[in-house]
This record gives C-alpha cells, sequence and structure tokens, in this order.
C-alpha cells in the first residue's frame, strides 16, 4: 500500500507542476510542502519530481511561443500584457528566466523567450535552475 501511496503522490505532484508551470494556474507548491511534511519520500526525491514537472510545464509554454512567432512575429503584438514580458525578456534575456517561477509573469516570460527564439537548451537550464532554487525554498521550510 505504502509504494501506492508514495506513487500516488509522485504523479500528484509532477502533475500539479507540470499545470502550474503552463499557461492554467495551479498550487504546486502547496502539494509539495505537503509531501516533504507527511510522506515518507525523500525531500530530495520530492525537489526533483516538483522541479522536472515545472521545468517541463515551462517548456511546454517556451514551445507554444516558439510556434506562435511562426505565425505572428513578436514585432506585430499588440496586448499590452505580452509586450511587456518581451520587452522585459528583449532586455535582460536568457537571465530573466531565472524568475520564471513568479506568478502571472514567469509564464509569459517563457512565452516571450520562445517567441524570441532564445537559444532552446540554454532556456531550459536557467529555468530549471530558477524553478530548483524556488522549491528548495519550499523543502527546506517544511522539512
Amino acid at each position: 500500500m505504502e509504494f501506492f501511496t508514495d506513487t500516488f503522490g509522485l504523479w500528484s505532484l509532477f502533475g500539479s507542476a507540470f499545470v502550474s508551470a503552463t499557461l492554467a494556474p495551479g498550487g504546486s507548491e502547496v502539494v509539495l510542502a505537503y509531501l516533504v511534511s507527511r510522506s515518507e519520500l525523500s525531500p530530495e526525491v520530492l525537489l526533483l519530481t516538483a522541479t522536472s514537472g515545472n521545468t517541463l510545464g515551462a517548456v511546454t509554454t517556451w514551445l507554444l511561443g516558439f510556434l506562435t512567432a511562426m505565425k505572428y512575429p513578436a514585432e506585430r503584438v499588440a496586448e499590452p500584457r505580452r509586450q511587456k514580458a518581451i520587452a522585459s525578456v528583449r532586455k535582460w534575456g536568457l537571465p530573466i528566466l531565472l524568475f520564471s517561477w513568479l506568478p502571472v509573469v514567469g509564464d509569459g516570460f517563457c512565452f516571450a523567450a520562445g517567441w524570441l527564439r532564445l537559444p532552446f537548451w540554454l532556456s531550459v537550464l536557467v529555468i530549471a535552475a530558477g524553478k530548483a532554487l524556488r522549491y528548495a525554498a519550499i523543502v527546506y521550510a517544511f522539512v
């Protein structure tokens, strides 16, 4: 029974982290905090699971931006919120992706990075680093 509970907990955390990093709202921090404080799973496994799911969700958003750029170049963006995200990514480049975990604007940074065709693997690396640091702080707070 413990295997089932642990497996379900990991998949729930991964799914919550993935959805939280796409354009849909989510609350993976709560799931992580609960599992860290109540689960028999190691904090390292939980950290890796949350970071992986959240990074893959952000990569999905990056890819959506990349695909959108094929039909709508960044120069033709009319929506002010997207213009702001694009301007921030243009100004700060890859380092802004360290903040891709921020609510609301983080998704915009990932989308804009794809739209502006920032280097894919470097984007993934920086996104993963930012997300790992955020989740590490949560794990540390609840161990």
